[in-house]
């Protein structure tokens, strides 16, 4: 697969980047070099290969879910503004 010089144009355009006619020859060879490269990867026969989440198999460490901090919602709101049963009230500000 190619991208033509206009593709890079427009691109640029899209993109608001100013590229010059130096930078276009050269946009043009490097991303067709990629884009061919893309295409040799998705040659390739994956149909036998199961997807995995990680390549190395690796597992998360987890800390033990433990509360380690006190209570402390009566202190924050005795000083908010306006409450009721354990929530903050605000104003409406989308009707």
């Amino acid at each position: 697969m190619s991208i033509s010089r206009e593709d890079i144009e427009k691109v640029a355009v899209l993109a608001r980047i100013k590229v010059d006619d130096e930078q276009v020859s050269a946009l043009e060879k490097d991303l067709g070099n990629i884009l061919d490269l893309v295409d040799q990867l998705s040659a390739a026969d994956t149909d036998s290969v199961e997807p995995m989440a990680h390549p190395l198999d690796a597992v998360q460490r987890l800390r033990p879910d433990e509360v380690t901090e006190t209570n402390q919602r009566d202190a924050f709101q005795a000083i908010a503004p306006a409450t009721e049963d354990g929530l903050y009230l605000v104003p409406k500000v989308i009707e």
